[in-house]
């Protein structure tokens, strides 16, 4: 498999591979790699088995041909889509615009470990802080993105189809342009 190229002059990061701890200490391995459309099918079974009002397929494709954006595929080590994640820039802040593991993939640690890739290739963007909206219901994401240093930093009334309330969060980094502890 060819992660992650889209092309040759492809200025988007390499590939990162990193291991997450399991419940039986054993070890997996996870692979992060550029979002690319040959994704998309994996993804799109992820988005609409994760949101009551799942992303089109186009939206990832704008994401994925952006300036702005960098989203991430998350893949495990027999090479199954496991997760994805689509950040973006605009100036000096990063944002989360969406998140998701495959349910069966979820509790393990990959989507903090996803989620750190994201402040790190944010940091490495020169960013200064990464935000991010999540329902107020959702609390397995909040203890989440908690546990990553994400701060709560208010409520956006009403932001979710169903009228449900967001829950505003901030990653802010440090001065020194380090990641907090992840």
């Amino acid at each position: 498999m060819n992660y992650g190229s889209n092309n040759a002059d492809d200025q988007k990061p390499k590939p990162q591979i990193g291991y997450v701890k399991l419940m039986d200490n054993s070890k997996s391995s996870i692979i992060i790699c550029p979002m690319t459309e040959a994704d998309l099918d994996d993804v799109l079974v992820i988005e609409r088995d994760s949101f009551p009002k799942p992303w089109l397929r186009q939206h990832f494709i704008d994401e994925i041909m952006a300036v702005t954006s960098f989203p991430f595929t998350a893949f495990n080590s027999e090479e199954k889509v496991i997760g994805y994640v689509c950040p973006m820039m605009i100036l000096d802040e990063g944002h989360i615009l969406n998140v998701a593991i495959a349910p069966s993939f979820r509790g393990f640690g990959f989507g903090k470990f996803l989620v750190a890739h994201v402040l790190k290739e944010c940091l490495n963007r020169n960013a200064s802080s990464v935000s991010l909206e999540v329902r107020i219901t959702n609390q397995p994401a909040i203890t989440l993105y908690k546990s990553a240093g994400f701060k709560e930093t208010g409520i956006r009334k009403r932001y979710y189809e169903n009228m449900e309330d967001a829950l505003l969060m901030e990653y802010i980094f440090r001065e020194n342009g380090e990641l907090n502890a992840v």
